[in-house]
Order: structure tokens, then C-alpha cells, then sequence
């Protein structure tokens, strides 16, 4: 009896082996995972180790190896890539790029009747109210903070990290913005909500003219946002192509705040490109090839600093994207005509000839986390009516005609899809020239 339960024992053992190999196989696949946290704004997941090493095996892409790094007092790290080595010249269609080294023909201000145009964007008046205005050079970028710049030849560019791209819904889609609704636009727009939740307070132009580039100072602020996967951006689109096909060309560049692009809420300045309507082709920043950058003092996707505040000091940048009459290629300018870079025109079908239509404005994105309309902010979170030092501005938004000539917009119209919770009101002055305060805080009881 006393064998037979011994018997019994020992072919349980046997048998709660496996059970027991299992368990402990679980607790090692268990610790095998890597477990990310990172910055505030990050997911706190698992990540398991085959798409860690398809993670990394993209960052090893799109980090290139640097001549030098630099830390950022708000931790960034800025790698100085020598510039025949940058994310751009990995696309197909730039295998045997060279890169531009004459520099593009500026735009020439065009005068109106006689009259120089205005070109001071250090002070404005208006009303006689004396207003005063810090500019880009103020306005400038955190990393420069401890006087450490890129040796020349090559271009900062910041970071990408695995918390970085584990914050986006996939790697597919980091970098990458939703395809874009097209928007109606009339200047009786019905109030409605944008179908893909993205929302917008924007100026533009008609559709019937050749436009050449574009150029407006945008007023800085640090709008709040609700949830991680919404963002709050104010920029300049040059458009050309189909807004409800696939063919749209959009070329695009300003700040945003973007918890789930940069893991905080600082407002950074950006770019974008697409050739098809924001579905294959084209990212933010250089966080794919496509954007030839030519200057080392400034990265693109790094934080501003420092910002406006309500009745306080204004800051502002001044951005312009314009077309080389010469070679083709579409700059940005950034404050005082300093060069960022180019996007080369062999990366888009219709803006490869013109542009037929330019944006000014803002845009957040709205996913009703709490089944309520989003309390993230355009601009400054104030309502346009509020005014200078309360509501965000753009200002001196001008067009680049065929003969390369920069001429203050004179007919623009104006869209908000929904005036509860964002709007926009337009004006022109001598000083301001065609400009518009936008914006708004988002839900409120008018905005349920």
C-alpha cells in the first residue's frame, strides 16, 4: 500500500513537471519583455522583443551616425550628422541627388503704388495702441540654451527613441499624419466637425491662381492638450492637386505641440510633406527621406522657447516656403531669410510645376476621448475676438507669385468648422498687413 503511494506520488511529480517547466517559462518570457515607460506622456506597455528589434531595426534607420551630440536642457539629444549622411538622400528618388549648393533666389518684395512695404517685425501698432513684438530671434530653439552648435558640413537633427515611436499607434503611422478630409470651402462653411476629428481655423486662398510660395509671421504659444493622441498646430500649407482624390501635394511647415510625436508638451517647430494625400509618401520633420536640410543651427522638431504669454510678451517666427525659379526645388526660409532647406521637386507630381492653393491657420484634433468635444486648444486658447496678447496670431501673410515676387494676399477667405469652439477673424493694416487672430479653448458650454 505504502508502494502503491509512492507509486502515486511520483507520477503526480511527473506529471506536475511540465506544469511546473511551464510556469517558470512564463516568468522568463515574462522578464524577456521589455517593459518601456519613458516620459510622462508615454504608454506604460509591454513590448515584446521581435517588435523592439523591428523598432530598432527603423531608428538605426533614421538615426544616422553622428559627428557629434549635443543634450538639450529639456532632453532632447541633437546628433550632428555630416550632411551627405542625413535621412534624405536614402529616398528612391534621390539616390543620385546632389545636394543644392547655390543658394536659391530669395523672393524680391514687390511694392504696391509706391509704397515700400512694411518690414519691420520687431515693433507694430495698430488702433495707436504701440504693441511689442518679439520675433525669432527671440523666439528660438531650447537646444542652443548651452551655446553648443553643429560643426559646419553637417545638420542637427533630433533623436528618434523607442518611446517615441511606441507612443504612435503603429510603426507605420509614426511620423505620419491621418489622411486629410477635404474641407469645404466656402466662405458659408456649414459648423460642422471635420469627419476624421481634425478641426481647423484656417485663411486661404482661391483655387484659380499659380502660386509660387508663401510666407507669415506666426504668433508662439503652448496650447494644452487633452489626450496623448491629439495635437494643436499652426502652419502654412502650399497645396496643389486633388483635395478628395489621392493626388494631393501638400508641402507644410510652422510649430505644434504633439504629446504623442515628441513625449511632451512643448510647441516645436515642424514640417511635412506628402505627394498623396497623406497616404504613403511624406512625414513630420526628417523622420523619413524626403527634406534636403542645408543649415546647422537649426533642427527641425526641436522645442521653442520661449513662448507667449497671456497680456504679456508676444513671440512669433516667421516661416517661408517658396520655390527656386532657378532649379525647382521648394525652400523654407526661416526668420531673417536664414535657409533651413529644400524639398526637392522630384518628390511631387503637381507641385513639381505650381502651387494652386496656400492654408494660414490652425488645426487640433478632436477624438471625443470622454465623449465630449476635446478641451485641447488652438493657439492660445483664447477666441480671436479677444485680441492682441490674449488671442493668437498670424501676420504679414503674403504670396509668391511666377516672377518671384513676395506681394502682401489681398483677397483670402476664412473657414472654422465649428465658431463654438474655434474661430478666426481676418483684417489688414499697414503694419500687419492682411493678418487674422484664430483660435479658441475647445469645449465649453457652447462646445459641449
Amino acid at each position: 500500500m505504502g508502494g502503491l503511494l509512492k507509486r502515486k506520488t511520483t507520477s503526480s511529480s511527473l506529471f506536475l513537471l511540465p506544469l511546473f517547466l511551464a510556469f517558470f517559462f512564463l516568468i522568463f518570457l515574462e522578464r524577456s519583455v521589455v517593459v518601456v515607460s519613458g516620459l510622462d506622456y508615454s504608454k506604460h506597455r509591454q513590448v515584446n522583443s521581435l517588435r523592439l528589434k523591428r523598432i530598432q531595426k527603423h531608428l538605426d534607420k533614421i538615426n544616422k551616425p553622428a559627428v557629434m551630440t549635443i543634450e538639450s536642457p529639456d532632453g532632447d539629444i541633437i546628433d550632428c550628422v555630416h550632411k551627405r549622411k542625413q535621412p534624405a538622400l536614402d529616398h528612391p528618388l534621390l539616390k543620385n541627388h546632389k545636394i543644392q549648393r547655390v543658394p536659391p533666389e530669395m523672393p524680391r518684395v514687390k511694392t504696391t503704388k509706391g509704397e515700400e512695404v512694411n518690414r519691420d517685425y520687431n515693433t507694430t501698432s495698430s488702433n495707436s495702441e504701440e504693441r511689442t513684438v518679439l520675433n525669432s530671434r527671440g523666439a528660438w530653439q531650447m537646444w542652443h540654451q548651452n551655446r553648443t552648435r553643429c560643426p559646419k558640413g553637417t545638420v542637427p537633427i533630433r533623436r528618434s527613441t523607442v518611446n517615441d515611436v511606441l507612443r504612435a499607434k503603429s510603426l507605420y503611422d509614426f511620423g505620419r499624419k491621418q489622411r486629410r478630409m477635404a474641407l469645404a470651402r466656402r466662405t458659408d462653411a456649414p459648423d460642422v466637425v471635420s469627419g476624421n476629428g481634425h478641426e481647423h481655423a484656417i485663411a486661404y486662398t482661391g483655387t484659380s491662381q499659380e502660386v509660387y510660395g508663401a510666407r507669415a509671421t506666426i504668433n508662439v504659444w503652448d496650447p494644452s492638450i487633452q489626450v496623448v493622441n491629439e495635437f494643436s498646430l499652426s502652419q502654412i500649407w502650399v497645396l496643389s492637386g486633388s483635395f478628395d482624390g489621392s493626388d494631393l501635394n501638400s508641402i507644410e511647415a510652422g510649430w505644434q505641440v504633439s504629446p504623442e510625436l515628441y513625449g511632451d508638451s512643448r510647441p516645436r517647430l515642424f514640417t511635412y510633406w506628402t505627394s498623396d494625400s497623406y497616404q504613403a509618401t511624406g512625414c513630420y520633420n526628417l523622420l523619413c527621406s524626403g527634406f534636403v536640410q542645408t543649415n546647422s543651427k537649426i533642427a527641425i522638431g526641436a522645442a521653442i522657447s520661449p513662448v507667449s504669454l497671456i497680456s504679456g510678451n508676444q513671440y512669433d517666427i516667421t516661416i517661408l516656403i517658396w520655390k527656386d525659379p532657378k532649379l525647382g526645388n521648394w525652400w523654407m526660409g526661416f526668420g531673417d531669410n536664414t535657409l533651413v532647406g529644400y524639398w526637392p521637386s522630384q518628390l511631387f507630381t503637381h507641385l513639381a510645376d505650381h502651387a494652386t492653393m496656400v492654408e494660414w491657420g490652425g488645426e487640433v484634433v478632436n477624438s471625443r476621448a470622454n465623449g465630449a468635444h476635446t478641451s485641447t486648444q488652438m493657439g492660445s486658447g483664447h477666441f480671436a475676438e479677444d485680441g492682441f496678447g490674449k488671442a493668437s496670431y498670424f501676420r504679414n501673410l503674403e504670396l509668391v507669385d511666377s516672377d518671384n515676387s513676395l506681394s502682401t494676399v489681398e483677397d483670402i477667405s476664412t473657414l472654422a468648422e465649428n465658431t463654438n469652439c474655434y474661430n478666426i477673424k481676418s483684417s489688414h493694416n499697414n503694419e500687419w498687413g492682411t493678418h487674422f487672430y484664430y483660435g479658441g479653448p475647445g469645449n465649453n458650454p457652447r462646445c459641449p
